[in-house]
């Protein structure tokens, strides 16, 4: 009879943890989940994998790949004249002084070239030096009511005050008009950038004209024969500077030449100063112009005073 009781004891007991286990279900179980879990496979063994390259790398490396084979689209090619002027200057600088009357800057130089002279038309060298630049109105006079008197005008913003032009030939025969316009070379292609030709129908006569006075004061020159070339590989010219010159940097020129076309430029400056009393005088009229006017009136007066008290004596002499 025990024996039976704790039979039926035991099946109560376990009817009453399985009805428990039913209840809690719908809040959560109290169990933890023994469902299978996925499986998650085993990392293999370490391997060496090279890394990817990123686009910027993969790019410059393409990009070295191309130069190394000298085949990059696009690049600029650096190819050099076969022919390049040497050239040189007497001097580098001119000092204008009190007692300056000019000056004259020696030119010379020499043809550079990796392979013999070749054939075809000869070689031709123009040198220009050229002074800085300035504004300047051209005026035409005209007679109204009896009266000359300013009419039209034409403003040329950009007109060296000195230009000056030396080659182995005449231009017309030795440097093709476009690339004449492209390095503007010649006298009349020197001044640029015009200004009120809307009041003017023409401006070739005002151009003219400036260049003519220029001309007359030994501003402006053409020597069609200043420069001597020996052998193709040779050169000088002569440049001689006038006595009115004005301060700034001078810029020469030298252009090398065949059949019209330009081979290589040489450029090279040539500074300008004033010195000494000429300086002075200079800066004080532009830095102190009150004082300056004050000067020069009590030099006009003192050499007024000094000029009578002269012919006074002698008249009574």
């Amino acid at each position: 009879m025990r024996g039976r009781g704790a039979v039926v004891g035991l099946a109560a007991l376990v009817w009453a943890v399985a009805a428990l286990a039913q209840d809690q279900g719908g809040q959560g179980s109290l169990v933890p989940d023994l469902a299978p879990q996925e499986t998650l496979p085993r990392p293999s063994a370490p391997r060496d994998v090279e890394p990817l390259a990123s686009e910027a790398e993969t790019e410059a490396q393409s990009t070295t790949e191309a130069v190394e084979a000298g085949d990059t689209p696009g690049a600029p090619v650096d190819v050099s004249p076969a022919e390049q002027v040497v050239a040189g200057l007497s001097s580098d600088s001119v000092a204008i002084t009190a007692s300056f009357d000019g000056s004259d800057i020696l030119i010379y130089g020499a043809i550079k070239r990796e392979t013999p002279i070749p054939s075809g038309p000869p070689l031709q060298v123009i040198v220009t030096v050229e002074a800085p630049s300035t504004a300047v109105t051209v005026w035409r006079k005209a007679r109204r009511l009896g009266i000359w008197m300013n009419t039209e005008s034409v403003r040329v913003a950009a007109a060296p005050n000195f230009y000056a032009v030396a080659s182995t030939a005449p231009l017309d025969s030795i440097l093709l008009p476009e690339w004449d316009a492209r390095y503007r070379i010649s006298i009349p292609l020197a001044l640029r950038a015009f200004a009120g030709t809307e009041e003017v129908d023409n401006i070739v006569p005002f151009t003219q004209a400036l260049m003519r006075l220029r001309e007359e004061h030994d501003l402006y020159r053409l020597d069609e024969a200043g420069v001597h070339l020996i052998d193709q590989t040779l050169f000088r010219a002569d440049v001689s500077l006038p006595a009115n010159l004005i301060e700034g940097a001078y810029k020469t020129r030298i252009f090398l030449l065949r059949d019209g076309q330009v081979m290589d430029v040489f450029v090279a400056p040539i500074n300008v100063r004033k010195v000494g009393l000429e300086r002075w005088l200079y800066r004080l009229a532009f830095d102190q112009p009150f004082l300056y006017g004050l000067m020069s009136l009590a030099v006009a007066i003192g050499a007024g005073w000094g000029a009578s008290a002269l012919f006074r004596r002698l008249r009574r002499g």
